[in-house]
């Protein structure tokens, strides 16, 4: 086989199809924090409707002194699950942007990396995200609403 023969491969074309795969699995680990989000507040949602469709009667019938505890237990663990994804997508969208910036440059450092950790740093902690304008409206709202119904129950 002659030397002539050997077709080389157009190193010109290669890296915008590695850079658009990699930007694709980047966002496609964002679209499924978003959607995990979004199906935490529908959750959510459904066992609020459930405990307020509780009656006085059937909370007074449980005879179980920490039931109301347990009836805010859930919107507690929902928010917290909920900001943890929001962390981790703001922690994915800085590698996006990151990612964009090397490629530019032509760096190809840590190509297909999913590795978010140097990002966390930027990115507001879990706990300031439950306490955000976008989470404590809904969540807290949600949270003042069952623990009112528990006190009119109570009464």
């Amino acid at each position: 086989m002659d030397r002539k023969d050997i077709q080389t491969p157009d190193f010109k074309k290669i890296p915008h199809e590695i850079i658009h795969k990699e930007l694709d699995l980047i966002q496609g680990v964002i679209t499924r924090m978003a959607n995990n989000s979004f199906l935490l507040k529908g959750w959510m949602i459904s066992i609020v409707a459930v405990v307020l469709a509780l009656s006085k009667e059937t909370i007074v019938a449980t005879n179980f002194d920490y039931f109301n505890f347990v009836l805010c237990l859930p919107i507690i663990v929902f928010w917290y699950l909920d900001a943890f994804f929001l962390h981790k997508e703001r922690c994915f969208r800085k590698l996006y942007e990151s990612v964009i910036d090397k490629r530019l440059k032509n760096d190809m450092k840590d190509l297909y990396s999913l590795n978010y950790t140097s990002f966390e740093p930027d990115v507001k902690s879990v706990f300031e995200i439950m306490f955000s304008k976008t989470l404590f409206p809904f969540y807290g709202i949600t949270l003042g609403i069952v623990i009112g119904v528990i006190m009119f129950n109570n009464n």
